[in-house]
C-alpha cells in the first residue's frame, strides 16, 4: 500500500495544477466545466431531472479526453475524486477572476 497519498486540498491543488500543465488541456475542461453547470442549471430551471447525470459525463468527457490526447497523463479523477471535482470548478474560478498565473506559478508550472 502506497503511503504516498496526498492527505489535504491545499496540498492536492498545486498537483492538481501541475497536472494540467498544457493550456489546451486547461481549455477543454473550462468548456466542459461551463457546459456541464449550464446543463446542470437548465436542467433544474427546467425540473428536467433526467438531464442532470449529464453533468457528470458532459464535464469530465471533456477533461478525460484532454488528459489522454492533449497532456497525456491519468486523470487526477481516478485517484481523487472528489478534490479533482473540486478542482476544476477552482481553477475555472481562477480563470474567470484572471487570478490563475499566480497560481500556476507557484505550482511551479511553466507557461508558454
Amino acid at each position: 500500500m502506497s503511503t504516498n497519498r496526498i492527505a489535504s486540498y491545499k496540498e492536492f491543488f498545486p498537483f492538481y495544477l501541475r497536472e494540467h500543465s498544457k493550456r489546451a488541456t486547461r481549455a477543454f475542461h473550462y468548456v466542459g466545466t461551463l457546459t456541464a453547470l449550464a446543463l446542470f442549471v437548465g436542467s433544474i430551471a427546467t425540473q428536467t431531472w433526467w438531464l442532470i447525470p449529464f453533468y457528470l459525463v458532459i464535464g469530465y468527457g471533456f477533461a478525460w479526453y484532454s488528459h489522454l490526447f492533449i497532456e497525456h497523463n491519468k486523470p487526477a479523477t481516478f485517484t481523487y475524486p472528489l478534490w479533482s471535482f473540486i478542482g476544476d470548478h477552482h481553477m475555472l474560478s481562477l480563470f474567470l477572476t484572471r487570478s490563475l498565473k499566480k497560481r500556476l506559478d507557484e505550482a511551479g508550472v511553466l507557461q508558454a
